[in-house]
Protein backbone atom coordinates (compact mmCIF):
# COMPACT_ATOMS: atom_id res chain seq x y z
CA UNK A 1 0.00 0.00 0.00
CA UNK A 2 1.57 2.98 -1.23
CA UNK A 3 1.09 6.33 1.51
CA UNK A 4 2.39 10.01 1.20
CA UNK A 5 2.60 11.90 4.68
CA UNK A 6 2.97 14.98 4.20
CA UNK A 7 4.67 17.34 7.09
CA UNK A 8 5.96 21.18 7.62
CA UNK A 9 2.93 23.21 6.46
CA UNK A 10 1.48 25.87 9.01
CA UNK A 11 1.03 29.64 9.25
CA UNK A 12 3.87 31.98 8.18
CA UNK A 13 4.55 35.60 7.70
CA UNK A 14 4.94 37.25 4.53
CA UNK A 15 8.63 36.92 3.28
CA UNK A 16 9.19 34.10 5.61
CA UNK A 17 9.81 30.47 4.97
CA UNK A 18 8.80 27.58 5.53
CA UNK A 19 9.98 23.81 4.62
CA UNK A 20 8.18 20.64 3.87
CA UNK A 21 8.86 17.55 3.85
CA UNK A 22 6.68 14.48 2.55
CA UNK A 23 8.37 10.36 3.14
CA UNK A 24 6.95 7.82 1.27
CA UNK A 25 6.34 4.02 2.02
CA UNK A 26 4.93 1.36 0.02
CA UNK A 27 6.79 2.47 -3.49
CA UNK A 28 10.47 2.34 -4.51
CA UNK A 29 11.30 5.52 -4.08
CA UNK A 30 14.46 5.58 -6.24
CA UNK A 31 13.04 5.44 -9.48
CA UNK A 32 9.70 7.54 -8.55
CA UNK A 33 9.54 10.89 -9.60
CA UNK A 34 8.25 12.76 -7.21
CA UNK A 35 6.54 16.41 -6.87
CA UNK A 36 5.10 19.38 -4.81
CA UNK A 37 1.51 20.33 -5.64
CA UNK A 38 -1.10 23.42 -5.08
CA UNK A 39 -4.61 24.05 -4.57
CA UNK A 40 -5.85 27.34 -2.98
CA UNK A 41 -9.84 27.50 -2.42
CA UNK A 42 -11.93 27.94 -5.82
CA UNK A 43 -9.04 27.25 -7.73
CA UNK A 44 -7.45 24.39 -10.02
CA UNK A 45 -4.63 22.18 -8.77
CA UNK A 46 -0.72 23.68 -10.00
CA UNK A 47 2.10 22.23 -10.41
CA UNK A 48 4.93 23.52 -7.67
CA UNK A 49 7.99 22.00 -8.26
CA UNK A 50 8.99 18.18 -9.30
CA UNK A 51 12.05 16.52 -9.66
CA UNK A 52 12.83 13.05 -11.24
CA UNK A 53 14.61 10.15 -10.42
CA UNK A 54 17.33 11.80 -11.93
CA UNK A 55 17.23 14.12 -9.87
CA UNK A 56 16.31 17.08 -12.34
CA UNK A 57 14.25 19.30 -10.58
CA UNK A 58 11.65 21.97 -12.66
CA UNK A 59 9.54 24.68 -11.04
CA UNK A 60 6.17 26.20 -11.51
CA UNK A 61 6.76 29.73 -12.67
CA UNK A 62 5.07 31.64 -10.06
CA UNK A 63 7.76 30.08 -7.64
CA UNK A 64 11.29 30.25 -9.38
CA UNK A 65 13.95 31.38 -7.65
CA UNK A 66 12.14 31.40 -4.39
CA UNK A 67 11.38 27.36 -3.67
CA UNK A 68 14.10 24.65 -4.04
CA UNK A 69 13.05 21.07 -4.60
CA UNK A 70 15.27 18.03 -2.85
CA UNK A 71 15.28 14.32 -2.41
CA UNK A 72 16.51 11.92 -0.15
CA UNK A 73 16.42 8.16 -1.31
CA UNK A 74 18.27 6.67 1.46
CA UNK A 75 14.91 8.82 3.38
CA UNK A 76 12.34 7.92 0.61
CA UNK A 77 11.77 11.96 1.14
CA UNK A 78 11.60 14.36 -1.01
CA UNK A 79 11.64 18.33 0.85
CA UNK A 80 10.30 21.59 -1.09
CA UNK A 81 12.29 24.76 0.68
CA UNK A 82 10.05 27.44 0.77
CA UNK A 83 11.45 31.28 1.35
CA UNK A 84 9.69 34.72 0.66
CA UNK A 85 7.09 33.27 0.84
CA UNK A 86 3.85 35.55 -0.57
CA UNK A 87 0.06 35.62 0.45
CA UNK A 88 -0.31 33.95 -2.69
CA UNK A 89 1.63 30.80 -1.89
CA UNK A 90 -1.66 30.18 0.32
CA UNK A 91 -2.66 27.00 -0.43
CA UNK A 92 -2.92 23.32 0.73
CA UNK A 93 -0.06 21.64 -0.61
CA UNK A 94 0.17 17.81 -2.02
CA UNK A 95 2.92 15.45 -2.44
CA UNK A 96 2.76 13.21 -6.01
CA UNK A 97 4.63 10.47 -6.95
CA UNK A 98 5.09 8.97 -10.11
CA UNK A 99 5.76 5.14 -11.14
CA UNK A 100 5.29 3.29 -13.79
CA UNK A 101 2.72 5.85 -15.30
CA UNK A 102 0.88 5.78 -12.43
CA UNK A 103 0.12 8.45 -9.77
CA UNK A 104 0.07 8.67 -5.97
CA UNK A 105 -1.34 11.34 -3.78
CA UNK A 106 -0.83 12.23 -0.45
CA UNK A 107 -3.28 14.07 1.86
CA UNK A 108 -1.83 17.44 1.65
CA UNK A 109 -0.69 19.96 4.34
CA UNK A 110 -1.95 23.48 4.44
CA UNK A 111 0.32 26.40 3.94
CA UNK A 112 -1.23 29.99 5.27
CA UNK A 113 0.93 33.68 4.66
CA UNK A 114 -0.44 36.03 6.51
CA UNK A 115 0.29 38.57 8.94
Amino acid sequence: QVQLVESGGGLVQPGGSLRLTCTASGIRFSIASMGWYRQAPGKQRELVALITNGNSPNYGDSVKGRFTISRDNAKNSVYLQMNSLKPEDTAVYYCNAVMFARNYWGQGTQVTVSS
